[in-house]
């Protein structure tokens, strides 16, 4: 077990990811530092309110990182989802950019957040973060991968999939089952590697903490939210239609693409929520907004 009263520096903690990560590393003890572009926002100042430490600059600045990185003993590593072919160029430089910084400073862990099953999914499009993955393995920099599935917060969030007019649509099977994981469980698998080094370096973590069909979802969301929501599965060639690239990630998954396992993920973390226990805690507030605005809609 690592000592935390050691310094770790969190990048994207004035979002979902980062956010997590830093809240749970300072609640257990560790000093916190976070690279932000304006130490001035108010989520910034949240977090420096809580006890962390500010730091200006982006990951697109390497002297600034070179300066965040010093005197840290491990960095968190998350980067904006990438689909267009600017995103995912812009995402590799911004990540490889983190592991050239964390190499160069003598950073001890290197915990990157990149997205389930990197290494399969860049037979059918093109996957940046793989390409990370890679260069942080060609580095030799002592790391951490956590992989992460479709996020629970997703499902209540109108810019992802969402709920409208009581459905739930996608272009997945109903029989495949999605894998669901917290946005908090997140950050508490970062937190985790770092507190425990011996059981999480030189590791990839493929992390979920539910494994939900469509329908089971849509029914779950009905029964928290007092709402009835039915799943209503959107033809393939439609998704194909408006985008190649997307049309072939539910090729992927409608064959089986997803495959997580549980149960070492509860050993490893015993608290990890299911889909019904976020509902219960984080995501009924977030139910009760999603209702009350297609109510107010109408």
């Amino acid at each position: 077990m690592t000592s935390n009263n050691k310094t770790i520096l969190v990048l994207g903690a004035t979002g979902q990811q980062g956010g997590a990560a830093a809240a749970h590393l300072l609640a257990d003890g560790w000093k916190v530092r976070v690279l932000t572009r304006d130490i001035g926002s108010r989520a910034a100042q949240a977090l420096a309110q809580r006890g962390a430490e500010l730091a200006e600059g982006d990951m697109g600045d390497r002297a600034a990182l070179d300066r965040a990185m010093q005197g840290v003993y491990g960095v968190f590593s998350v980067q904006p989802s990438e689909w267009n072919i600017n995103e995912i160029a812009n995402d590799m430089r911004l990540g490889n950019n983190v592991a050239d910084a964390a190499q160069a400073a003598g950073v001890q862990h290197l915990v990157y957040s990149s997205i389930v099953s990197a290494d399969e999914q860049v037979a059918f499009r093109a996957v940046s973060k793989w390409e990370i993955e890679k260069h942080i393995h060609s580095l030799g920099i002592p790391y951490t991968i956590l992989r992460l599935p479709y996020f629970m917060e997703n499902y209540v969030n109108f810019s992802h999939y969402g709920i409208q007019n009581g459905r739930y649509a996608e272009a997945i099977n109903p029989d495949v089952p999605i894998p669901l994981i917290a946005v908090e469980d997140i950050g508490v698998f970062a937190m985790l590697a770092f507190k425990h080094p011996d059981k999480f370096l030189g590791r990839t973590i493929e992390l979920a903490g539910d494994a939900l069909t469509p329908p089971e979802i849509a029914a779950a969301i009905s029964r928290a939210s007092g709402h009835p929501v039915a799943y209503s599965q959107i033809p393939l060639e439609t998704i194909r239609g408006q985008n190649e690239t997307l049309g072939r990630i539910y090729d992927w998954i409608n064959g089986g693409g997803f495959r997580v396992d549980i149960g070492p993920l509860r050993e490893l973390h015993p608290d990890l929520m299911s889909f019904e226990q976020w509902l219960g805690k984080s995501g009924k507030l977030k139910l009760e907004a999603l209702f009350h605005s297609h109510q107010t809609d109408q």
